[in-house]
């Protein structure tokens, strides 16, 4: 995080510049690790994906407190929606409210990239970097649900979003 020497009158943080090359990339993932609540006050957390063709990203879960705004940059990029799968191209905005069941990940045949801001946001960056040992083997899979309360991820089955994916 860049120090922008700009002072901030409003009391709640300072302006933030993540630069490019400062961003925690966990390849493994796809994720970009941008700003995280700490850095913004609480207000927001952000991330970036880049996912490969076709690739998963999110199980299917929900957040109690936070909307989860999805601006997909590059390519198409799945995203299940409570009941419904929909299908957002580049320049597209998706916001899911507090309490709806979602998930994502490229949709068949096409990469993805978007950037995904949490308001307000929660801590999650290490949520993040525990997923990629999880994947890796290195936690094991019930790590993660001892969590959901921590991170406001809370995991659900959609069969909706199996279907889905299978094709």
């Amino acid at each position: 995080m860049t120090n922008l020497g700009i002072s901030h009158e409003s009391g709640l943080y300072p302006p933030v510049l993540i630069r490019a090359d400062e961003a925690e990339h966990i390849a493994s993932l796809g994720h970009f690790l941008l700003a995280d609540a700490d850095v913004t006050g609480g207000h927001l957390s952000s991330h970036r994906v880049a996912l490969a063709t076709g690739a998963d990203s999110a199980v299917p879960h929900y957040h109690r407190g936070s909307s989860e705004l999805f601006h997909v940059l590059d390519g198409r990029l799945d995203v299940l929606v409570g009941d419904t799968v929909q299908t957002a191209d580049a320049g597209d905005l998706l916001i899911v409210p507090p309490g709806l069941s979602h998930a994502f990940g490229a949709h068949p045949g096409s990469t993805a990239e978007a950037l995904i801001v949490i308001t307000p946001g929660v801590r999650r960056f290490e949520y993040f970097r525990l997923v990629e040992r999880t994947r890796a083997g290195l936690e094991p899979p019930e790590t993660l649900r001892g969590t959901q309360e921590r991170f406001d991820t809370f995991f659900v089955d959609s069969a909706v979003w199996e279907r889905a994916r299978a094709r």
